[in-house]
């Protein structure tokens, strides 16, 4: 069984964060796990306090982009436990990116066993608060001293965590987005890399600029089907029809999408994945069939769209309160994160303190 040593802080900061009012991704718990990658292994990872790294101007990273990501959530039942939802398929998915990026695969033993003892460690900054949570950013870069364009020899994987509120704190008016692509067939958008969301971000703060808080992408051959948005998924229902465009390589294979499409056939809703047409989600808003729309993501789990512009003209949609298929969903969604409904799925890990 793999032991990690730790570090711990000699006096905590969990002072600074008061539980009832948590913006998020601004506060970081104690510590962080690292390991890095050299000689062809990863070596011994250990747990430090959070704080910052020292890196050579010529980190590869920061030159050549090879640097990814995941995002998962960690709550408290009523005995204390804590519960992480779906890890291993974070895992999976890091090491995909991983795989499309040159990056070596890190080990489940180190990512889980790694994350289980920093949870542990770390389990009094996991929020009480209803509608928060415990906020795990696992992420790895190259971090060679070169210049030159080749994958790195050399890795640093670590995860660290900050205590999280509601990542939208209202329903979104987005925009569908005419001509900026963010990935096309054959390229790197299935993958959580860095270089993804930086060069989103430009269009995004243009939309923005406009009052809409998120872009919906299109695809880059033809800017005819709906993709996904900065953050999320993409859902619609469309009289009454659970509908998504199918995961691909330019759209993120989202394990909240996974959930809420398998939570709806549970629940008895029809579901399709398949595209979704820009031409579809107009002729169905004027025929008053476009009843809902929604992302879905980690930080957003269910963020409820309210207005989707296009081509000069808002395209209102139902109120959120109205919204039986979304709304059922994210509460049974919730229920199961948190333990307080059978989780039929096995979709739960449990960490008992």
């Amino acid at each position: 069984m793999l032991t990690i040593p730790a570090q711990c802080v000699a006096e905590s900061r969990i002072a600074e964060l008061d539980f009832n009012n948590i913006e998020f991704g601004k506060i970081f718990s104690d510590h962080m796990l690292v390991a890095d990658y050299k000689d062809n292994e990863w070596q011994s990872p250990q747990i430090l306090p959070y704080g910052n790294m020292t890196m050579s101007p010529a980190t590869s990273a920061l030159h050549y982009g090879q640097s990814i990501f995941e995002g998962m959530k960690a709550y408290k039942d009523a005995n204390g436990d804590i519960l992480l939802f779906r890890p291993l398929e974070n895992f999976r998915r890091l090491n995909k990116s991983g795989e499309r990026m040159c990056m070596p695969a890190i080990t489940e033993d180190i990512f889980m066993k790694g994350l289980e003892q920093l949870l542990r460690l770390d389990a009094a900054w996991v929020p009480p608060t209803a509608g928060c949570a415990l906020y795990i950013r696992p992420f790895m870069f190259a971090t060679d001293d070169f210049i030159g364009v080749r994958p790195s020899a050399s890795y640093r994987f670590t995860i660290f965590t900050c205590p999280v509120g509601a990542y939208y704190g209202q329903p979104l008016k987005v925009a569908i987005e005419p001509d900026y692509v963010r990935s096309a067939e054959g390229g790197a958008g299935f993958a959580k890399a860095a270089g993804n969301y930086g060069a989103a971000l430009l269009p995004a703060r243009k939309m923005q600029e406009r009052g809409y808080h998120q872009l919906i992408w299109t695809d880059a051959k033809e800017h005819k089907y709906i993709e996904e948005s900065g953050t999320m998924n993409l859902m619609f229902v469309i009289d009454g029809k659970l509908i998504t465009p199918p995961v691909s390589t330019t759209i993120l294979a989202g394990i909240t999408r996974d959930s809420v499409l398998q939570l709806a056939k549970d629940l008895g809703y029809t579901v399709e994945e398949r595209k979704v047409s820009i031409d579809e989600l107009v002729e169905a808003h004027k025929a008053g069939k476009l009843q809902e729309a929604f992302g879905t993501g980690t930080a957003a789990t269910i963020a409820q769209i309210a207005t989707i512009h296009y081509n000069g003209e808002d395209m209102d949609l139902p109120a959120v309160e109205d919204r039986e298929i979304s709304n059922h969903i994210s509460t049974e969604l919730d229920k199961i994160k948190t333990g307080e409904t059978p989780d039929t799925h096995n979709w739960v890990h449990r960490i008992r303190l």
